[in-house]
């Protein structure tokens, strides 16, 4: 792939803090004990892996847990993992591989743990294709099973008869242990059923997921195509934002993109929530966890109960909006530390006046809905502002202690305020999709799922095994990124999510659905393999992980299913073919670029040759908009902030050369006029994308007001405001969403859209 604009694709969000924690020392690195690092050298004090191959037993273990031992570099060479690398991957996954003698108990260990197991904890089966499933009792004794049915599908129970299937008995822990199999069969409804066992050996619960062969996409797009806009909804303010857009922004932005302009969706940043107190992440894409939402999103006075504030109350929630309402206008940085100190001071002030009875029965509803993962989310809030995001001590790691349980006590209050806050961020947010449905929208707000989440944050604390400790998520060395990359997110565990019978997964998945009519998943790829990066070491001392994608992609598509959205996979950068026949053919759809989209010789592609199952768009977030980009914008600040490895007349020759190519193809269609304005320049492009078969078209709101400034600059941390740029104009003054559609250049873009 040519042009600099793919440097940006190959280049993940993590900034600000999480690329400091990734370059920072660490010191837990032997926390899997000191046999793990006893085969390295030390070099002034810094312990290097060594590059002894692995034994066949070792590559054994790895196969067992999904360790790849090798992948192909971008030289197009065989690169393989050193003995050192899997064992270090295997210790994050749990796994004790230090001398030979420990790896053959744990290959011992892998093979007789199925066979422990009466059941499985979960089987993931496609509705019409029936499924064994393996039952294992003390050889010769008799066992029933009992299958619930999901009530959410009408509920009952079904009786399931045992298969005519023989397997040699095995001897584990002294006992011969038989597998009995019985089927599961294929008219099974869609859901989350649950499995019993019971026997004078055999007792167990299981769950069984029945999910889509395919999820099914909306009439329209099966014959026809929907169009929309991109926003980073932080940057969209409006006269009465406090500092930043929030969720009422959001309803009108929806509202008035669907009944002004005919667009039929509006994809918008990860929501999730980060830090409680400042100083607060900026990037949405390292959030503290991917359940739950960001407060600082919610507008004060339209909680319902701000209006029924006494004078004095009404002046406080006045006294805090007034500093930040100021800022509406300012084409500078967006402050989110300013922007939630006061809008957590007048929430405190609105949390404190009494519900109805009506209010306070759908709070108890939501609480009781959400369940454990809430509670212990909003305990993780209090704790985060008593001692801070990244201090809380060590004593209190373990949300199941003793310790913890009496914090929950003493700070009940602050438990109860986050408890609410999500609840009201939960309502503003159901009020946004219903105004964008009510303004003519076909699916409404488009929400995005973040890859990971923040290392020292809320899911890291609360959910124990199921992410990895002592290893981290990024890439291998590419043409772009010689030394890798490492995003400092803990990835899932595929032995503990399962374990999980994949509900921490599941509950995040419908939290995220709940007011969405599509969803983008960035870096739809992880749902089939993970680079995970020993803690300590470079980028490229990783190894691939694969997941069980059967099961993560077939319970995507379920919970799409049962919330009626769309489901966008961001399929960009180095992707097998096989991938992306395997998510087409479920129903997901991928992700094209324009500048990205290139033949065999490095012209665009034609638009012909698009794939039909895309959500295409001209540029994405972590290239500057498109005025910026058509002017070189991205090669500029690459040179002001010292980041070209290259003699920067080549890069400017590059990226001539690529809109050069670019400008060409418009002008073999006949899209541009003579002496093209930016602007028609910037339609043309549109039109270009709107030749392609694709059933989704998206377009940048920064494209439509003209705007330059890029939202993101991959590999800075500081030297660049990442995630904080306001929606401007072509001279970088502010545009609101009070005037966003009486735009003319937004106008005459969304008319060739329209069209």
């Amino acid at each position: 792939m040519g042009g600099w604009g793919v440097v940006a694709v190959m280049v993940r969000k993590a900034t600000t803090r999480a690329a400091r924690l990734a370059a920072a020392p660490r010191t837990d690195v032997t926390a899997a004990g000191p046999a793990l690092w006893q085969d390295r050298t030390v070099v002034d004090g810094t312990p290097l892996p060594s590059d002894e191959a692995p034994s066949d037993a070792l590559l054994r273990l790895a196969a067992a847990y999904g360790v790849v031992p090798d992948h192909w570099g971008f030289h197009g060479d065989l690169r393989r993992a050193s003995a050192w690398t899997l064992r270090a991957v295997l210790a994050a996954l749990g796994v004790d591989a230090s001398s030979r003698e420990r790896i053959d108990v744990a290959l011992a260990h892998v093979e007789d743990s199925p066979w422990r197991r009466v059941l499985p904890p979960v089987v993931v089966v496609r509705a019409g294709q029936g499924a064994h499933l393996p039952v294992h009792v003390t050889h010769g004794d008799p066992v029933s099973v009992v299958l619930d049915l999901d009530p959410e599908t009408g509920g009952g129970r079904r009786d399931l008869a045992q298969a005519d299937v023989y397997v040699e008995p095995r001897t584990v822990d002294g006992r011969l242990v038989g597998r009995a199999t019985f089927w599961l069969p294929a008219d099974l409804p869609l859901g989350w059923h649950t499995v019993e066992a019971a026997g004078p050996s055999a007792n167990g619960r299981a769950t069984v997921v029945v999910t889509p062969d395919r999820l099914e996409l909306p009439e329209r797009l099966r014959t026809g195509r929907a169009w929309g806009y991109m926003a980073q909804l932080y940057s969209v303010r409006s006269r009465r934002s406090w500092g930043i857009g929030d969720l009422v922004d959001l309803a009108d932005l929806g509202w008035m993109a669907g009944h002004e302009t005919g667009a039929d969706f509006l994809l918008i940043n990860p929501l999730h929530a980060a830090e409680p107190a400042a100083p607060m992440t900026p990037s949405p894409y390292l959030p503290t966890t991917r359940r739950f939402v960001n407060p600082v999103y919610v507008r004060p006075e339209a909680v319902p109960e701000a209006a029924y504030l006494s004078s004095a109350d009404r002046s406080l929630l006045e006294w805090s909006a007034e500093p930040v309402l100021a800022l509406d206008l300012d084409p500078g940085p967006i402050d989110r530390d300013a922007a939630w100190t006061a809008k957590r001071a007048a929430l405190e002030v609105v949390f404190a006046v009494p519900r109805s009875a009506a209010r306070q029965a759908a709070f108890e509803a939501f609480v009781e809905e959400q369940g454990s993962g809430l509670s212990t989310f909003a305990l993780w809030c209090a704790l985060a502002e008593k001692y801070g995001a990244e201090t809380i001590p060590p004593e209190l790691g373990d949300p199941a202690s003793a310790a913890v349980a009496a914090e929950r006590v003493l700070l009940a209050d602050r438990v109860a305020f986050h408890t609410w806050l999500q609840w009201v961020a939960d309502e503003q947010l159901g009020a946004a999709q219903r105004a964008a449905l009510e303004g003519g929208m076909a699916l409404g707000i488009m929400q995005d799922l973040a890859v990971g989440v923040h290392p020292l944050g809320a899911d890291v604390w609360s959910l124990g095994d199921v992410l990895a400790r002592g290893a981290t998520v990024g890439a291998p060395p590419d043409m772009y990124n010689q030394q890798g990359q490492n995003w400092s997110q803990p990835p899932w565990r595929p032995d503990e999510l399962a374990r999980a019978a994949y509900k921490p997964y599941r509950d995040m998945l419908r939290t995220v659905l709940r007011h969405a009519g599509a969803i983008r998943i960035d870096h739809v790829i992880g749902l089939f393999r993970l680079w995970w990066i020993p803690e300590g070491v470079d980028s490229d001392q990783g190894a691939y992980v694969r997941y069980d994608h059967e099961a993560l992609v077939g319970i995507l598509a379920l919970e799409a299913h049962r919330a009626g959205a769309v489901v966008i996979g961001e399929d960009l950068g180095t992707v097998e073919p096989w991938v992306r026949d395997y998510l087409s053919s479920r129903g997901i759809l991928g992700t094209s670029v324009l500048w990205f989209e290139q033949d065999h010789t490095g012209a665009p592609l034609a638009p012909e040759h698009y794939r039909h199952l895309v959500l295409a768009t001209v540029t994405t977030h972590d290239l500057p908009p498109t005025a910026g980009y058509l002017a070189g914008e991205h090669v500029a600040i690459r040179e002001r902030l010292g980041l070209l490895t290259d003699p920067v007349a080549v890069v400017r020759r590059e990226a001539d050369a690529e809109r050069d190519r670019m400008l060409a193809a418009l002008r073999s269609r006949g899209l541009l006029p003579d002496d093209p304005t930016e602007r028609e320049v910037v339609e043309a492009l549109h039109r270009y994308v709107m030749a392609t078969p694709a059933a989704l078209i998206a377009v940048a709101l920064v494209d439509a007001v003209g705007e330059r400034r890029a939202q993101n600059q991959p590999g800075t941390d500081q030297e660049y405001p990442n995630w904080k740029v306001p929606l401007g104009d072509s001279t970088g003054q502010v545009v609101l969403v009070d005037d966003l559609f009486g735009n003319a250049r937004l106008r005459s873009l969304a008319a060739v859209l329209d069209s």
